[in-house]
């Protein structure tokens, strides 16, 4: 089958995390089955060795400058506030938008060039016309719900920027409802997300196909560390990231150093805000910008704390967390899509959502070597069980075939 997808981001290297992970391991799965042609953009931070890398995974990598060149003046805003509440475009999608990728995608399908096209991400949708549906299959791989992601903001105390957010609320609603209309089939990465898409009423089918991991990369620690060290990751420039960062290093562990006045907490991602490097100059907190391979410090780790609170979708930090064998304890939304307990479900993590919970889930654990290495054994098992890629990219090629 020949396979044409749309990936506005730059999927390599996957240990970049996000969205170059979901994407880089359902290519590398659909290369070695079908045609496949991808479409990218180069942001300018891109080495010509990437490329190259990326190259071997694709049948033809077709690449694009970006430039997202956004200006922040008060006109520009109002500006694209007006486009926004014409067109039914976020500012984000605009911006990353290519009138050059839109035609080459446009001959593409003029020629009958492919049978199927996948977007990467929902960004990506802008490319896709609403009468292609009838044409050929198109496929919309939604990595969260950017409607359900605002509204959870709002309501958690975390946007960046409550007025705007507030007007751009049922904005974002009326875009994520009308571009689901376009395609054949929907993917999303938890049911929650499923409920979400399937309120708009989609002509196409909705699937639930969760994020992997790789156990090559994340391996099984050997041994349990012990001692008192705690662990965060992820794209630290990432708002949800950030607050989850912050809450985790000002909130949670001052308490819990009354009770461990040990615990260290080493938070680890590319590209961290200011915010995140102020995180530093408090007692037992090391922060460390973007490593080769996080898999050395998570077996360095005690406990992997994911205290977020907002951001939809299922969380690649916890998958891998448990892939490593490392206990983890996070929120609601850090565990999004994942069984942790229940009738004949063993324990594979402790869940906490405030300040007090966090401080008594992490001492247990600090207390108790048994209940580590249960959490370490079920997390890995669930790993193993549930969430490959192998596994999970059949899963998306099954979609595409259909």
């Amino acid at each position: 089958m020949k396979i044409l997808m749309l990936s506005a981001t730059f999927p390599y290297p996957p240990s970049r995390g996000g969205t170059q992970v979901r994407t880089f391991n359902l290519l590398k799965y659909l290369y070695d089955h079908h045609d496949v042609t991808l479409i990218t953009q180069n942001s300018g931070d891109v080495r010509d060795s990437e490329i190259g890398s990326l190259s071997r995974y694709v049948g033809d990598l077709v690449l694009f400058p970006r430039s997202d060149k956004t200006n922040q003046g008060i006109f520009d805003k109002i500006k694209r506030f007006s486009k926004f509440w014409q067109q039914g475009i976020p500012p984000n999608v605009l911006s990353s938008y290519s009138p050059k990728i839109q035609q080459w995608v446009d001959d593409g399908i003029a020629t009958g060039k492919f049978d199927v096209i996948t977007c990467e991400h929902s960004i990506n949708e802008i490319y896709i016309r609403p009468e292609w549906r009838d044409k050929i299959r198109t496929v919309v791989n939604i990595h969260s719900s950017v409607y359900r992601t605002c509204e959870n903001q709002l309501a958690t105390g975390t946007s960046e920027n409550q007025f705007r957010d507030r007007i751009y609320l049922p904005l974002l609603r009326r875009y994520e409802k009308n571009f689901s209309q376009k395609f054949s089939d929907i993917v999303v990465t938890t049911e929650e997300d499923s409920k979400q898409i399937k309120e708009f009423s989609p002509p196409g089918k909705v699937w639930v196909i969760p994020n992997g991991v790789d156990l090559d990369i994340f391996s099984y620690r050997p041994v349990d560390p012990g001692g008192e060290n705690l662990i965060f990751f992820g794209g630290m420039d990432y708002i949800a990231n950030i607050d989850a960062a912050c809450f985790l290093g000002r909130e949670i562990l001052p308490s819990l150093q009354r009770l461990h006045p040990k615990t260290t907490l080493t938070i680890v991602g590319s590209n961290p805000s200011p915010k995140v490097l102020a995180l530093a100059e408090l007692p037992g907190i090391k922060v460390i910008g973007r490593v080769p391979s996080i898999t050395e410090y998570l077996h360095q780790a005690t406990v992997a704390v994911i205290p977020m609170r907002t951001g939809f979708g299922i969380k690649n930090k916890t998958l891998e967390s448990m892939a490593t064998g490392t206990p983890v304890v996070a929120s609601d939304r850090g565990l999004e899509g994942i069984k942790i307990t229940g009738d004949s479900i063993p324990l594979r993590a402790l869940r906490a959502n405030t300040v007090s919970e966090y401080v008594e889930a992490i001492s247990r654990l600090f207390n108790d070597a048994e209940l580590r290495a249960t959490l370490s054994r079920n997390g890995r098992d669930l790993i193993e069980q549930q969430y490959t890629w192998s596994n999970l990219a059949q899963k998306y090629e099954k979609v595409i075939l259909e």
